[in-house]
């Protein structure tokens, strides 16, 4: 277990620089205001404490006027605290929204900066499931720590303002020992403390377990909504080799972590509840209890018995803060340590990137894109592709051939700049624009236009241009539905999928292309058509393509072979 010091260093490295920030003098303002109307609602508190002593002694002396009076002032002390609580909780959600927005924009930068999205994934997301850091987590440890921060004042507060009452309440407890006569002054002070102390002490023997069970069911929920996701996005290719019985043998074993955790969260929920809630019902009567007897013999009045016991109960309340709190805090902890390993998890990947082998330069003799003394090398080091001395001029285009697994497409992200794996120099021309289309294409969520757009602004385009490009690359059909926003990766075939990134090239005119299988879906003559589009279109464009299709010689102007010696890695040679 983590010691308090380690957890208290982690939470204001999470916290502190939100109220450093550019967003820090309105979060500090609307926390200085929270703050006050704490302090406000335990004053309310401390008044409703004395109001008792008096409104007790009038039902005891049977004062009808003064009851009457009681009532006015109780009214009056009820309107303020219910304008403190409205305020408090208002006020409190737009300083968590505030603040989550500003985490939130934090944690998305750091994440989607230099393909460090891509580079955790390649490393097996050693901070697992980073969309549910930055859309649960965040918002769970911003809430929970405010909570938590204004528990921990109201009790000290609160502790501060009723030990004083209760002190001056409690007078001495006397008892004598072997003749000598013992005073203990303010006991109803020491024995509410004596009293939580122990229930904090048991409190935590019995949850302490909670705190890992919540991490675990965190993270188990979170595999769980991943994979109901990837069956969703890949229910045709499941559909199509009849594999909804396997999913969902899958998904029921997912799920099986799910509820094998919980249940461990639910005896030890009960366990703690056992302790728990007896402890806070004989809390609601042990004041009573001790101060009974000094009513019994007459020494105080109702109103200074009932006065007394709620000034304990709110004593004993303020030491029993954490018995109270056990839950939220074992809660609060574990999304501490996601989020303290997700932001090292981050950074190990940002510093790694920094530390990488590889650079990215600017050609000086005019060519498009080179690639000198580069080697490509797999996540456990091995060297996959080693390529020397190979230039591309604008207006060329290159075909990258060879045998499956050679590493063809792992040399194109190379090009590209998001391989992280390997040693030396990739330069593109300075300023140059590139563009990677995949075997696959991503086409966001949202209207057609930004789909196509993407990832320019769509100011860059008229919607003249964007008809006419999906008219040049045979989606005529779709110039119709610009403002249709859809899930489009579900709506269009592969060939549509690909034919849509061909004319998103064609909208971005970008000076080196890499094609990495982008037109395979499509059949030979909607294959050529595009290339000739592309030729005629992008006609300074450097495009390097992968294909396995003799019938793309045509359209390039020089074959390279990418083939490997046994047990060395791929080497690049010009084709015969």
């Amino acid at each position: 277990m983590r010691s308090i010091k380690t957890l208290l260093a982690d939470v204001w490295r999470l916290s502190i620089p939100y109220f450093r920030g550019e967003d820090r003098w309105a979060g500090l303002l609307l926390l200085a205001i929270v703050v006050s109307l704490e302090f406000a609602w335990v004053g309310v508190t401390v008044l409703l404490n004395k109001w008792n002593n008096a409104f007790y002694d009038a039902i005891q002396q049977k004062d009808f006027p003064a009851f009457q009076h009681q009532l006015l002032i109780f009214c009056i002390y009820v309107v303020g605290a219910i304008v403190v609580a409205v305020y408090q909780i208002y006020l409190r959600q737009w300083l968590e929204i505030r603040w989550r927005t500003w985490m939130t924009e934090k944690y998305l930068s750091a994440w989607l900066k230099g393909d460090t999205h891509y580079r955790m994934r390649l490393k097996g997301d050693t901070a697992d499931n980073p969309d549910q850091r930055i859309a649960e987590d965040i918002r769970s440890y911003i809430s929970s720590t405010i909570t938590l921060f204004l528990g921990i004042l109201n009790a000290v507060t609160s502790l501060a303002s009723f030990a004083i009452i209760l002190w001056g309440l409690s007078g001495d407890f006397r008892f004598h020992v072997a003749g000598h006569e013992i005073a203990i002054p303010g006991y109803l002070v020491w024995a509410a403390f004596a009293y939580a102390a122990v229930g904090t002490w048991l409190t935590h023997l019995i949850g302490r377990v909670l705190i890992k069970l919540n991490y675990d069911q965190q993270k188990f929920e979170a595999d769980y909504r991943v994979d109901l996701v990837r069956v969703r996005e890949n229910g045709e290719e499941i559909a199509l080799m009849d594999g909804e019985n396997v999913e969902k043998a899958r998904l029921l074993d997912r799920f099986g972590r799910v509820v094998h955790n919980y249940w461990g969260l639910m005896i030890a929920q009960k366990r703690l509840t056992w302790f728990t809630a007896g402890y806070g019902q004989i809390s609601d009567i042990f004041p009573i209890i001790v101060v009974a007897p000094a009513y019994f013999s007459g020494a105080i009045q109702l109103g200074q018995l009932m006065q007394t016991a709620s000034a304990f109960g709110r004593v004993q309340g303020s030491f029993s803060f954490f018995i109270n709190a056990y839950q939220t805090l074992a809660e609060w902890r574990s999304v501490v340590d996601r989020l303290v390993g997700f932001e090292r998890s981050v950074a190990l990947t940002q510093a790694e990137a920094l530390s990488s082998d590889y650079r990215r330069g600017e050609t000086r003799d005019g060519t498009a894109l080179s690639l000198d003394d580069t080697e490509v090398r797999l996540p456990d080091g091995s060297t996959l592709v080693s390529v020397d001395g190979v230039k591309v001029r604008p207006g060329e285009a290159v075909l990258l051939s060879g045998p499956s697994g050679t590493g063809k497409s792992t040399l194109i992200r190379a090009m590209s700049g998001i391989w992280p794996y390997g040693r030396g120099m990739v330069s593109v021309a300075p300023g140059a624009k590139v563009l990677s289309l995949p075997q696959k294409p991503y086409l966001p969520v949202g209207s057609l236009r930004g789909a196509l757009a993407y990832p320019e602004p769509l100011a860059d385009h008229t919607d003249d241009q964007l008809r006419q490009v999906l008219a040049d690359v045979g989606l005529g059909a779709f110039a119709g539905r610009l403002d249709e926003t859809a899930l489009w990766s579900n709506l269009m075939s592969g060939g549509e999928r690909q034919r849509f990134a061909i004319g998103r090239a064609l909208l971005m005119k970008p000076d080196v292309l890499l094609l990495d299988e982008a037109t395979s879906a499509l059949d030979e003559p909607a294959e050529a058509a595009l290339y000739r589009l592309i030729r005629e279109r992008l006609p300074h464009t450097a495009i390097v393509s992968v294909g396995h299709r003799t019938s793309l010689i045509g359209f390039h102007d020089r074959q390279l072979l990418l083939t490997r010696a046994a047990g060395g890695p791929a080497q690049l040679a010009a084709a015969e």
